[in-house]
């Protein structure tokens, strides 16, 4: 540790690492100190000069004389004194919860603002860029922010805070560590000195938030600094809306998220120095890596990677094709690999996107197995994966052959598992959440006596799809059924039948019903912006979805009524039914 001076207030510095290697400047919140950055500073050291300091009345380093030189102008003089204490022309400033505020007002202030090679923020935007949220916002987003903020009020009113920070605020800490963030306190973190920090601290909200959030004339826009900004998604002190705005003010943005709570430097700190070190690496001059490139990209999904099955045709191509016009890299997998390439060679034509071509038997667990382990291999890890591959057998239930089970389980059901387990094992270690989307159908609630294999088969799909739900919450991977009713697709002419005259009339009726795929496909989109459970799509899904929770025996007598005029067309068709 050594000192450095500036104004009244000394502050204590402390480094580590090679002299010679590029500055990462560790800048801390409130209530922590340096402290709270020493396991991602030990992951650093080994390439980059890691320098810490605690803020003015934190930690070693001493308050001000005067209580109310906690304004931004006393704060980025701090952090210009310590840049020029290091004698390099500039830094990497990475800062967390009032750190990183600090870090977006020093970005746009002359004199420090030069002095930073990039910045990153755990958390969401500076004052300037919520201040003009809240005044332009929407006014559910704003709101919602406001009762995430309410703290920031109680903290602005006399003595009461001062009280709380002598008697249950540490402890509060301590115990919000260990439940909601899973973090075991540990020397160091929280810091012996937490009661005199909190209240000495207490004076950021009080000489910042009135003046910088209120005044509608401070200038929210950056110079172009490269600015990482990494969201934790369960933060609950800022909302996805805050944090979207920073887009707008910062010209050169990436964007991450990491499924953690506010202290995410303690409860994932390979995570959090893995995209430090990238960002800076890169801004150094290496190669950009997979995942930071997709974190530049732009569009509703710009930068994700999405895997399709079933790609080649119908809803498969329709969603590959809408995930690539809102700026995804797309994998088309289909059993059909001319299918696939057309799909993609259409999407590089028609769109401008990205999108690969690999065939893969879904049903088949060792191609599923070499599928998926390629895909991260060579891609990385999927944000979205769409299992989307079926089959259909329109058959009375004794004559289903064996064959007909095992191929619509193996392709219907086992297809979907082996998506989800490989890829939603992929998805959860790596620890920044996704989406798996699995294609259900009408039939997952709607009796059939003529589609009995399918109908179980979907009715499996939308029950595992619902315990996956609960089980991936916690990791961030939402999980969606989609359950469209007749659509327009290839599936009609490709079911089995037990005549050619039951084909081309299912194949006409279905033309006739006139539902595009790609109308399935914007509620695949909308379900993955949403994270919704279950989507009925089009009018007879919707109708069936509620009637099966209303009136299940009404559903049961739709099906029985549904198959007199097919069973009069089997029997007069079918030799073997006129025998019987």
């Amino acid at each position: 540790m050594r000192w450095v001076k500036s104004g009244d207030v000394r502050l204590a510095v402390h480094e580590e690492g090679d002299p010679g290697n590029p500055v990462v400047l560790l800048l801390h919140g409130y209530p922590d100190t340096h402290r709270v950055w020493d396991e991602v500073a030990a992951l650093l050291r080994d390439r980059f000069r890691v320098v810490r300091y605690d803020v003015r009345g934190a930690g070693a380093s001493s308050p001000p004389h005067d209580r109310r030189d906690y304004g931004f102008d006393r704060l980025i003089a701090d952090l210009g004194a310590v840049i020029d204490s290091l004698d390099v022309p500039r830094v990497h400033l990475v800062g967390h919860d009032w750190g990183s505020l600090q870090g977006w007002e020093a970005l746009g202030r002359e004199g420090v603002g030069g002095r930073l090679a990039s910045f990153t923020s755990l958390g969401g935007p500076g004052l300037r860029q919520a201040g003009d949220f809240f005044r332009h916002g929407r006014r559910r987003d704003v709101a919602a922010q406001r009762l995430r903020s309410w703290y920031i009020g109680a903290f602005l009113l006399p003595v009461l805070p001062e009280l709380a920070w002598r008697s249950i605020m540490p402890r509060l800490v301590s115990r919000t560590l260990r439940r909601s963030e899973g973090v075991t306190p540990r020397p160091g973190h929280p810091a012996d000195t937490m009661a005199a920090d909190g209240r000495n601290g207490l004076w950021l909200y009080r000489r910042n938030m009135p003046d910088t959030l209120g005044d509608p004339g401070l200038d929210p826009c950056l110079p172009a600094v490269p600015v990482q900004l990494i969201e934790p998604t369960r933060d609950p002190f800022v909302t996805p809306a805050l944090t979207a705005v920073a887009g707008r003010w910062a010209p050169e943005l990436w964007r991450r998220k990491i499924v953690a709570g506010h202290w995410v430097q303690r409860s994932h700190p390979e995570t959090v120095a893995g995209m430090i070190g990238e960002f800076v690496e890169h801004v150094e001059g290496a190669p950009a890596g997979r995942e930071l490139r997709r974190a530049r990209a732009r569009g509703a999904f710009g930068g994700r990677l999405v895997v399709v099955t079933g790609a080649g045709s119908g809803i498969g191509l329709a969603t590959a094709r809408a995930f690539a016009a809102h700026g995804a890299e797309v994998v088309c997998a289909d059993i059909d690999l001319d299918a696939a390439k057309q799909a993609v060679d259409a999407i590089g034509r028609d769109l401008g996107g990205t999108a690969h071509a690999v065939r893969v038997d879904v049903a088949n667990a060792d191609q599923m197995e070499n599928f998926s382990r390629n895909i991260i291999s060579e891609y990385g890890v999927p944000d979205i994966v769409v299992n989307n591959a079926g089959i259909a057998v329109a058959k009375r239930f004794f004559d289903h052959s064996l064959d007909d089970w095992r191929r619509t389980i193996d392709v219907n059901l086992w297809g979907v598992v082996h998506g989800c387990r490989l890829f939603g094992a992929a998805m959860a270690e790596r620890g920044q959440g996704g989406h798996i989307v699995n294609v259900a159908s009408l039939a997952a609630f709607a009796p059939s006596r003529v589609l009995p294999a399918y109908s179980a088969s979907k009715a499996a799909v939308k029950m595992l799809s619902d315990c996956l739900r609960a089980e991936l919450a916690g990791q961030g991977i939402g999980v969606s059924a989609i359950c469209p009713g007749f659509v327009s697709t290839a599936i009609a002419r490709n079911a089995a039948y037990p005549t050619e005259r039951m084909r081309e009339e299912a194949v006409r009726g279905l033309a006739r019903r006139g539902y595009p795929p790609e109308r399935v496909a914007a509620h695949i989109l909308r379900a993955v912006h949403g994270n919704e459970a279950v989507v009925p799509v089009n009018l007879e899904g919707k109708i069936g979805y509620v009637l099966s929770r209303v009136s299940p025996r009404a559903m049961r007598g739709v099906a029985r009524l549904s198959v007199v005029a097919e069973n009069r067309e089997i029997m007069g068709n079918d030799r073997s039914y006129r025998r019987r």
